[in-house]
């Protein structure tokens, strides 16, 4: 058993713990936003992943994110785009049937706010 001045400590500790599990943001795997785009359309969802490929200019362009389940292109309007091989998390809303550049995309994340 516990000495009585160890209880309250452990239990601010999971207090805390909890707290923090609760204040982090989920992210979708690919492979689940692949299955059944319909159910994430214009919903804000979080990829992370590896990016494994990436082309813009002036602060806009493509990337696409690798989170090991599959791959997703990112359109990013106004936060930049990264360099291939950095690690990114990346909150947008998906869209279905999207062009850029010449290119057609079947499904792409649009970014909404800055990665992390």
């Amino acid at each position: 058993m516990l000495p009585i001045r160890q209880r309250p400590f452990r239990l601010l500790l999971l207090i805390v713990f909890t707290l923090l599990l609760a204040g982090c943001p989920r992210t979708t795997k690919i492979v689940d936003i692949e299955k059944d785009p319909g159910k994430y359309t214009s919903k804000d969802v979080i990829v992370s992943g590896r990016v494994s490929t990436s082309y813009g200019a002036l602060g806009s362009g493509m990337f696409q994110v690798d989170d090991g389940s599959g791959t997703m292109w990112v359109y990013s309007q106004s936060f930049g785009v990264p360099g291939s091989g950095n690690k990114v998390s990346v909150t947008g809303r998906i869209s279905q049937g999207f062009s850029f550049g010449g290119r057609s995309f079947a499904i792409i994340l649009r970014q909404t706010q800055p990665r992390r």
